[in-house]
């Protein structure tokens, strides 16, 4: 019987470096690690039968991948497609799974706020979709166009005639500029609010720290502690907070807090300083801006639009005091939040770097932009449903 004789192997350059970081790569599955190395082997001139002994594999799987290299070149390494098992259901009917998924529970007249997979792969039943379905197919139907019925988050419309324009004095004034104009050395922008009701929980049981294998134990049972309003004033552009503590929320302790800043530099001799709050009822409307100015004349009050208090990025800072503060929360009474507010706030100043804003004005013409089209769909929806 004549010898067969072995394929020449002459990879390129940039072939040879490919099959060394395949070969020799971390990242790399463990059968393309091995088709490289054989390929290599026989890139040095070595027999198959030389090949199959140093790498411990069938003289035929050596022949194989020389073969379709010599044949097809690095493409020739891969696995080739598979007819597999046929599939069980038609394109159709997945489609139809999904399109039951994209509607509201309620619309197909299932009583469930929302879908979950076995609620879907029952209902696609139901409906003569398909004689039986199981969830884990389902999730992977869904899967494949990033589907997740079972999540939902809430939005509010925006409401405020003057949105944009409201919105823009803001976005102006993180970007340094008001009205057209950039921000002086001696202007600054403050964003105020307050945090309401910060209980003071007495664990009824000590708090235990993490261990090995184990994470934080927080006693469920507590007493409490009363309550206190933390409310805070962010410097955008310095990132310095100046907070206090207060029984409760109102126009007199958010003036209170105001005094405390206005009465300290750089802002007690500054040019401006420009306040941005929500609509809050401590600060709302223009008697709020009135009595801001006649307490301190270089002082200009700046509103959000109504239910838009996430331009206020003091916001932010709020978000940040609940991670790290307050939660979980376990304070014997209302000095110890106090003592671990002002604690946190002198941390915070002193290695606190301006948040990266990336909302701008551009972004806003989007939004409202988006809202439009929304708004002009559902008019059209619902003309279709009464002419109906």
């Amino acid at each position: 019987m004549p010898l067969r004789i072995a394929c020449p192997i002459a990879p390129s350059a940039a072939e040879r470096a490919r099959l060394k970081a395949m070969a020799y790569g971390h990242k790399t599955e463990h059968r393309l690690r091995v088709r490289a190395q054989v390929v290599l082997h026989a890139a040095r001139g070595r027999s198959n039968v030389r090949i199959a002994q140093e790498t411990g594999l069938h003289l035929d799987t050596v022949r194989r991948w020389r073969g379709r290299f010599a044949e097809q070149g690095l493409p020739g390494l891969k696995d080739r497609q598979r007819c597999g098992r046929p599939p069980v259901f038609t394109s159709l009917q997945v489609a139809e799974a999904k399109a039951l998924a994209c509607r509201l529970p309620a619309e197909s007249g299932v009583p469930l706020s929302r879908w979950s997979c076995p609620e879907l792969a029952y209902g696609d039943t139901q409906r003569g979709i398909a004689a039986f379905v199981s969830a884990s197919t389902v999730r992977r139907w869904l899967a494949d166009d990033a589907l997740k019925p079972w999540q939902h988050r809430s939005w509010i419309f925006v409401t405020d005639p003057d949105f944009r324009a409201k919105a823009q004095l803001v976005l102006d004034l993180y970007a340094l500029t008001w009205q057209g104009t950039a921000l002086d050395a001696d202007e600054y922008v403050i964003s105020a609010d307050e945090k309401t009701s910060i209980q003071a929980h007495c664990r009824c049981h000590p708090t235990l720290a993490p261990g090995q294998a184990r994470a934080m134990r927080v006693n469920h049972a507590y007493g409490r502690g009363g309550a206190l309003a933390y409310l805070a004033a962010y410097d955008v552009h310095q990132s310095k907070v100046s907070g206090r503590t207060e029984p409760r929320t109102g126009i007199d302790p958010f003036m209170n807090l105001v005094t405390q800043v206005m009465g300290q530099e750089p802002y007690k001799s500054a040019k401006r300083v420009f306040w941005i709050v929500d609509n809050g009822s401590s600060h709302r409307g223009q008697k709020a801006a009135d009595r801001l100015s006649a307490a301190f004349p270089n002082a200009v009050m700046i509103h959000t639009p109504v239910h838009a208090s996430w331009l206020n990025q003091v916001e932010i800072y709020f978000s940040v005091v609940q991670r790290k503060v307050v939660t979980p929360n376990d304070f014997t009474d209302l000095a110890q939040v106090e003592d671990r507010l002002r604690a946190f706030e002198d941390r915070y100043n002193a290695t606190a770097q301006p948040f990266q804003w990336k909302f701008t004005t551009s972004g806003l013409d989007d939004l409202l932009a988006r809202l439009d089209r929304h708004t002009a769909d559902h008019r059209e929806e619902s003309s279709v449903s009464l002419a109906a």
